[in-house]
Parts: structure tokens; sequence; C-alpha cells
């Protein structure tokens, strides 16, 4: 095989507020060829996800920050150039968590081959992937949601939350989003089947809006944003109501933090507040899949990936993602996929 060269994003500086490319540094370095219990990938797709600007400066506590110099982490999809494992052949497409890089050396622990019999890789990266896998143990497991109830999910047109909407939907649920910009709204109407949404940038005061969207209360509100919007959905919640914390990408690079003041009103709805990690989950994962699997291939699911192109606008592309610039599940695509 000819030489390969493995380009490669380093975080140089930790950010404060915002991160973009000047935290950023590009090196280069001969791809090594794989021993025993590795293989050598052909970065396809690197997943954009806000979980990242955690790790660049604090402990989330299921993993720990980046180190200064070290390969940026994310997770991605890959193709299988040389193998040293009777467990991935060449050719293989594979999941890992091999970084921003385009032909990383990864250890076969933590990979997983894809079986494009349930989607293509496309649909790995998204649905099927780990954004697909969140949404559908957060609002079914976590969320505990019954026919009937009304859901209300933040960073609606988000990776995430577009899943969320749409499985609530399945499950009989009405389905209210909220989501920045009359066309990323419409999209969630129109496209999506959500039964109403709203747009928080047209609106100064968010509880009302929701109050007159979910005029009996919120049964589940599942949170991707955090801050001021948590609080909001907070005081519609209703009696033994439940709020799944997902995210908080309004509070990650937020130079000051938001204080929720709600969270009182809890006492007297016996309402929950609970967070989740998605791993958790990881033997019900088959299962998981094969439920949106079929979803998809039936019509009822859709995701939109929102595709940025080139590794070296990764940094670009998380910058992309907090300032509300993405539509749908924002991804990286390094190498060809087909």
């Amino acid at each position: 095989m000819p030489a390969i060269s493995n380009h490669q994003l380093r975080l140089t500086a930790r950010p404060t507020g915002a991160a973009g490319p000047e935290h950023f540094e590009a090196t280069e370095e001969p791809a090594r060829s794989p021993e025993d219990g590795e293989v050598l990938l052909e970065a396809l797709y690197v997943s954009i996800d806000p979980a990242m600007r955690v790790w660049m400066n604090e402990d989330p506590g299921y993993v720990p920050p980046i180190e200064l110099g070290e390969v940026m982490r994310g997770g991605g999809v890959g193709r299988v150039l040389e193998s040293g494992s009777a467990e991935f052949e060449v050719g293989d497409v594979v999941s890992a968590r091999a970084g921003w890089q385009s032909h990383p050396t990864v250890s076969v622990d933590g990979l997983a081959k894809l079986d494009l019999g349930l989607g293509g890789i496309e649909d790995w990266i998204g649905p099927i992937g780990t954004t697909g896998l969140t949404a559908y143990f957060g609002i079914r497991e976590v969320g505990a949601i019954k026919p009937g109830e009304t859901v209300l999910v933040s960073g609606a047109a988000g990776a995430v939350g577009q899943m969320v909407g749409q499985i609530a939907k399945i499950e009989g649920c009405t389905v209210v989003g909220i989501a920045g910009g009359p066309e990323k709204c419409a999209r969630l109407t129109d496209e999506l089947s959500f039964d109403a949404a709203i747009d928080y940038k047209a609106t100064d005061n968010l509880e009302a809006a929701i109050a007159e969207a979910c005029p009996d209360g919120v049964d589940v509100f599942f949170d991707n944003v955090g801050g001021e919007t948590l609080d909001a959905a907070l005081a519609n919640l209703r009696m033994r109501g439940r709020a799944v914390i997902c995210g908080r990408i309004s509070q990650t690079a937020a130079d000051e933090l938001y204080g929720v003041k709600n969270l009182g009103l809890l006492i007297g709805k016996r309402a929950r507040v609970e967070g989740f990690i998605v791993s958790d989950h990881a033997d019900e994962f088959p299962e998981a899949r094969r439920w949106i699997s079929q979803r998809l291939r039936e019509g009822e699911l859709k995701q939109t990936l929102h595709v940025v192109e080139g590794l070296n606008r990764a940094p670009e592309a998380l910058a992309m993602l907090f300032e509300g610039k993405n539509t749908g599940k924002l991804v990286v695509r390094v190498g060809p996929t087909s």
C-alpha cells in the first residue's frame, strides 16, 4: 500500500466562550500500520456534538477532559484500510471514537462494525448511531412517555431534538418543539409532523409562549438547551411531569451561567428532573437500532444531515453548532463514502 499521511487537528488552547479555529492546529504524520488488535482507518464522517465543547475544559464525570496537544476527541464512521485483527476485514465500515484525524490507527476495543443492511453510512452517522439512540432512550425510557401525553422539546431542529419529537409522535403524543427562526419552526411542523413549534427568537416571554402552545401543561420536557429555556419549561410542567436533561448547549460556552429559579415548583408538582448518558443503555442498542431502522424504511422517521466538507473545517463546524447555524445533525465529511 502506498504511504498514507494522517492529517490531524489538535487542541492547542482552552477556549472561554465559544470554540473556534483559533483553538486548534493542524498536524501531519505518516499513518501507522496496525499492530495486533488494531486497525488503520480511512475516516469518512466525523460527528460534531455539543459535548465536545465540555471535554475541552471540564471533567464531565464520564470521560476526562482533552489534554492540550491531544488530537481532538470525537466519534465518527470510517472504513478499514489495514487490519491487525481477525474481527475486522479490509473494507469493513465501522463506528469509532477516532478523533479529528483522516487516517487513524486505533485499537479494535470500542469499534463496532456497521450493519449496512439496517441503513446506509449516512444513517449510521445519524439516526441509527448515537444521535438516534440518545433520542430513543431519552424519551422512551427516561421520559417514560405514554400515548396522549404532551411532549415539549428544546433544540427541536437539532440532531437529537428532531428525532425525539418524531419518536414521541409515533408513540401517540402531542409534540411541541422549540427552535430558532421561522424556517426551522416550519420544518418541524411541515416535514417532521410536530403539532406546533415555538420560535424562541420571536418571543420575549418563552414561559407564556409555552403555556399558549401547551394549554394543559407539559407532561415531558426533553431539554437540549438548559438555562432560561429549562426554567420556562419547568413552570409549565403538569403534575408528575418529567424533565429529561440531555444537554445544556446555552450554558456550555456561556460567559456567565444562568441560575435556574423554578426548581422549587417540582415539589408541589411531584415532578422530577433526570439526566442520562446514552452509553448506560448499551446492552439495548441492537433492539433500539432495529426499531429505528424499521421506522426509517417505513418513512415514519426522517433525519436531515447538515454536512460540512473537509476535516480542516471541523473547528468551524463546532462553532456553527453553538451559533445555531445548523439544521439537523451536523457532521464533517472527511473521505469518500462510496
